[in-house]
């Protein structure tokens, strides 16, 4: 059976959610203390800000303990909750009442959020939220490049952050083909070898051939095959990924959609069987009735061109 619980794969995920549920700060603070990585940190942050009414607790815990940490964790969650309110319809869909409370959840965000960034500039988790949160509330291109350039000085190549940023280039909120894939290409080759900024890349062209109905045409031109191929000689083929990291999973997805979406299903199935049975990326729901329908779907495809 598909899963698409971020936190399946990883058992230690699913007990830092239980001990969210069970209200267990110290079990959460040493859970995060534990960990490195920026990508595997903002994972988790993630995960945590996803939590159905986890709210209160975080706010209680931001509040007594004034951990940076428990802040940003705090500052998260309320950005879900406001984007929830908001939904993920065009803005033409959304009523002038979700916006109101859409914007008031963001504000409160970035006040938690920019203390948080002020004691730790390189706090890769609050950064993140405070990128979303200059979407949401539309503070523009500059000062979103800004803040990404702010967390990449002292934390770089932060995938959440390229993601969000990717968000922020694309046309739907007021950037173009041409920023987005040129943000991309960047992301790609200043990366060290190994690392998640090739997935920018990828990211950029299905947003690209989303925004013109064309995803399939625009991932087999030559050019862009060959800027595909290149990410992944430079991520997860390369002997420097870490494919024991979070985003693991992520990456492999993203690669086996694109190669999936580009008609190479025998390429795409080496990235299946890297996932299992583990699906994750957002962009699954936009080809299929639902993301799960969607991903078995384009691995049946896979795994006969493969000939398994």
């Amino acid at each position: 059976m598909i899963d698409f619980d971020p936190a399946g794969p990883f058992p230690e995920l699913r007990q830092l959610r239980q001990s969210v549920i069970g209200r267990d700060w110290p079990a959460v603070a040493a859970f995060f203390a534990g960990l490195a990585d920026p990508d595997d940190q903002t994972y988790a942050g993630a995960l945590v800000s996803e939590i159905d009414g986890s709210e209160d607790f975080l706010r209680s815990v931001a509040e007594s303990e004034r951990s940076p940490l428990a802040r940003a964790l705090y500052g998260n969650r309320l950005i879900v909750v406001g984007w929830n309110i908001r939904s993920a319809l065009r803005a033409q869909h959304v009523s002038r009442e979700q916006f109101a409370a859409f914007h008031d959840h963001l504000r409160q965000a970035e006040r938690v959020l920019i203390d948080v960034t002020a004691e730790e500039p390189g706090n890769a988790v609050a950064w993140v939220g405070r990128l979303k949160t200059c979407r949401g509330l539309q503070l523009g291109l500059p000062e979103a490049r800004r803040r990404y350039d702010r967390l990449s000085r002292h934390t770089p190549y932060v995938y959440n952050a390229q993601g969000s940023l990717v968000q922020q280039l694309c046309e739907k909120w007021g950037g173009s083909d041409e920023q987005v894939h040129a943000f991309g290409l960047e992301c790609l080759r200043r990366g060290p070898d190994g690392s998640l900024g090739a997935l920018a890349l990828l990211e950029a062209h299905l947003e690209i051939g989303l925004e013109r109905g064309q995803v399939g045409a625009h991932l087999q031109r030559p050019d862009v095959r060959a800027e595909i191929d290149e990410a992944a000689a430079r991520s997860v083929r390369h002997p420097a990924f870490r494919a024991g990291g979070y985003r693991a999973v992520t990456a492999h997805n993203l690669f086996a959609l694109v190669y999936s979406k580009m008609g190479e299903h025998a390429v795409a199935a080496e990235h299946f069987r890297a996932v299992g049975d583990h699906g994750s990326s957002f962009y699954w729901d936009y080809f299929g009735d639902d993301e799960v329908t969607a991903f078995e779907t384009e691995r049946a495809k896979a795994r006969k061109a493969a000939g398994q």
